[in-house]
């Protein structure tokens, strides 16, 4: 198994509430693999879960490190990534 971690800045620029968790949320649970997410040296939790991911309390410009374990791991943090650093506030007033 191959183990992954990246430190990502938040992009949203309300953070990670509501939506941008939930596409986050449900990115990392389709993966198939364990994900985690930090907030600076804080616990990590599981990035599967809408309710951990809004429970850490992310703003923008704030830094996440995410860890994924598994087969793809790097290509799942990819994809978590480019969410991340996407303004979803932004598209979504577009």
């Amino acid at each position: 198994m191959t183990a992954a971690s990246r430190t990502v800045r938040i992009g949203s620029s309300h953070g990670l509430h509501a939506r941008p968790a939930k596409l986050f949320a449900q990115a990392a649970k389709e993966s198939g693999i364990a994900v985690t997410v930090a907030k600076d040296s804080g616990k990590p939790v599981n990035a599967a879960s809408i309710l951990g991911v809004i429970a850490l309390g992310v703003d923008h410009g704030d830094y996440v490190t995410l860890t994924a374990d598994g087969e793809n791991a790097d290509a799942v943090l990819d994809t978590l990534t480019e969410l991340l650093t996407t303004d979803h506030d932004e598209e979504s007033a577009g």
